[in-house]
């Protein structure tokens, strides 16, 4: 019987219709290539990708990390949270049935990588931990515990993810798409935009302050890009989140200590009316912001971050009325005395900062004297 097929192609097509994975989606065309939109659980997802090295770049361990444990959240605390769409390509596998609006993938078909590596990785990873952790209760009789996982897993395998299938691109499109994905700045959809509001503690803050502080429209904060900025804006998203790091905590983002995704409404307006205050202040004391207006540049503005940060906890918690006098300082400082010759475009970035931050705190101690009695204080 054997015999008689005579190709793979023939063979695949003795299959019954069960072997082949159903896709309902939309055909379209994405700049200029055909495109099929979709949403799909986790389940079926995992069971239909594949990476393929020779576009993708290696897991970074501490990027999955994170993933995990902010799926984590939709699995401990049912915390909404969203991901930004994966994108696949077909390489020609499957067929559209255009009358049924299904994209049809027989079972030992794949789709391969472009964008959403990590994201796959992380939900691979949790739902083997799970299924390794159910095989221990089970033999351990812990059936409470299997409940549990359970749960966990079937939610898992439940999580809707939307998914762009791109038809018709070889590796080499591949490649480059995935690079122009990935270039920075990384503009900013409309899923990874609900996605930053959903994100830890001074994304949100940050978020909320550009979205309602009149002296941000002034600065001018681009929030469609996540690191770099248009040419008409003063600051970056990026630049916004790092102030609010080192203004409340007094370190760089990346050390952050309070910047999880668990936090209260409370703490939220808590913060978002400080910084309020802060920036209310810098627009009040610093020149008018604009573009070389070193008073207003990324390193000083991070540098005066972390000194209001210093002076506003030496109570002990953050007091308001120690920053508004310690503010009352930043007329008086000479900003075009911070770098010497090329040192603000050659130093290492954190050195430059740190270097703001020195000056600015020597300037402090050396000529606070001439803030008391001020008419200001004296009101």
């Amino acid at each position: 019987m054997m015999d008689s097929i005579q190709s793979l192609s023939e063979l695949l097509s003795e299959q019954k219709a069960g072997s082949f994975v159903e896709i309902p989606g939309k055909l379209a065309r994405t700049f200029g290539q055909t495109t099929i939109s979709t949403t799909l659980p986790v389940s079926k997802l995992l069971s239909i990708y594949e990476v393929d090295l020779e576009v993708q770049r290696s897991i970074i361990p501490q990027n999955l990390t994170k993933l995990i444990d902010y799926i984590q959240l939709y699995l401990d605390h049912q915390q909404t949270v969203y991901f930004p769409g994966i994108i696949l390509s077909a390489r020609g596998a499957g067929e559209y049935d255009e009358n049924a609006g299904v994209y049809r993938l027989k079972a030992i078909e794949k789709l391969y990588v472009v964008d959403g590596q990590h994201r796959l990785a992380a939900f691979q990873r949790l739902t083997e931990s799970f299924q390794s952790l159910m095989a221990r209760a089970k033999d351990r009789r812990e059936y409470d515990k299997m409940e549990e996982i359970s749960q966990k897993l079937n939610s898992l395998y439940q999580f809707p993810m939307s998914v762009m299938i791109y038809l018709d691109i070889d590796a080499r499109q591949e490649r480059q798409l995935f690079s122009d994905i990935n270039k920075l700045p990384r503009k900013i959809g409309g899923n990874l935009a609900v996605l930053r509001d959903q994100r830890r503690f001074y994304h949100v803050v940050a978020s909320r302050l550009a979205d309602s502080d009149p002296n941000l429209q002034d600065i001018g904060v681009d929030m469609f890009t996540e690191r770099g900025k248009g040419p008409e804006f003063l600051w970056s998203y990026h630049l916004l989140v790092e102030i609010m790091c080192a203004l409340f905590e007094g370190r760089m983002r990346a050390s952050a200590r309070n910047n999880g995704y668990q936090f209260t409404e409370e703490e939220e307006d808590a913060a978002i009316k400080e910084a309020s205050f802060y920036l209310d202040r810098l627009v009040a004391y610093l020149p008018k912001p604009g573009k070389g207006v070193i008073a207003w540049s990324e390193n000083v503005q991070l540098a005066l971050a972390l000194f209001a940060h210093e002076e506003a906890v030496k109570t002990g918690s953050f007091n308001r009325y120690s920053l508004e006098h310690a503010l009352k300082i930043l007329p008086h400082i000479d900003w075009d005395g911070i770098y010497v010759g090329e040192e603000k475009d050659r130093l290492p970035r954190r050195s430059r900062i740190m270097k703001a931050y020195q000056y600015i705190k020597e300037f402090y101690a050396n000529n606070q004297l001439i803030l008391i009695g001020t008419k200001e204080d004296a009101g």
